[in-house]
């Protein structure tokens, strides 16, 4: 394979075992039966730190973006290739490797939704509420008010893709891979924990969109809407925190670093 399929190859499984490993923990806290039941939002929150350590780890060649939010962020801060300088596996940043790279994300996401609920297949039939069953694929807000669910996604973002392109100034991955495993998996831990109360930090386009696209189409039994009216919000605002973060970074890093 040439190095944009390599990297396509790289998001794609890396984003599918993110959301796997992601959605399965809410599945283990959030539907019926589980031994996971009722773990609570810090056991999520760990969950999903790991579920990024796991992807970050899969998807190193490619720099470890496993979020169009990371993607778009590297280019608006003047990124000129994508992958991995010391595994000898770039492509240049172009409109094309830019759609490779968000393409890849989506479609993982979706198969790791879809993996997910395999596994769970038992348990989502035996869950009388559908909200549960949607909270596993989806994020969704505490209080619903769009205006403010947009603000806290942009400012849960930021925090994500500064503090990447921080420490991928003095690495060789552009993107999560920069900062490695360990230290990516702790800041998702911390966004989570500080920030992921109100809308339930997706940070994430690729890791909402893909698992709503999954829930509107599998064939969960008593699954109700996918709630597009919100789905707008996590794809939205990470999009605009990523961008933000990658333009603010240009300007503050060379001073405070």
């Amino acid at each position: 394979m040439d190095n944009l399929g390599v990297l396509f190859l790289s998001e794609l499984v890396g984003t599918a075992m993110l959301v796997l490993l992601g959605c399965g923990v809410v599945a283990n806290v959030a539907l019926a039966k589980n031994k996971g039941f009722g773990g609570g939002f810090l056991m999520v929150t760990i969950g999903w730190g790991l579920a990024v350590f796991a992807g970050v780890i899969v998807a190193y060649a490619s720099g470890a973006h496993i979020n169009p939010a990371v993607t778009l962020g590297l280019v608006a801060n003047g990124a000129t290739e994508f992958g991995n300088a010391a595994l000898g596996v770039t492509v240049p940043v172009s409109a094309v490797s830019v759609l490779a790279y968000i393409g890849a994300q989506l479609i993982g996401a979706i198969i790791g939704a879809v993996v997910v609920w395999l596994a769970y297949k038992q348990h989502f039939d035996q869950e009388p509420e559908p909200a549960n069953k949607l909270g596993v694929f989806s994020t969704g807000p505490a209080i619903r008010s769009y205006g403010w669910n947009l603000v806290t996604e942009i400012i849960g973002t930021f925090v994500l893709v500064f503090v990447v392109i921080g420490f991928g100034r003095n690495g060789d991955a552009g993107g999560l891979a920069s900062l490695g495993a360990l230290p990516v998996a702790l800041l998702v831990i911390g966004i989570g924990a500080s920030l992921g109360g109100p809308t339930g930090y997706a940070i994430n386009p690729a890791r909402d969109l893909g698992p709503r696209i999954a829930h509107f189409i599998l064939p969960i039994q008593g699954k109700g809407g996918s709630d597009w009216s919100y789905s707008w919000v996590p794809v939205v605002g990470p999009i605009i925190g990523g961008l933000l973060a990658g333009w603010s970074a240009l300007l503050l890093l060379p001073i405070i670093t």
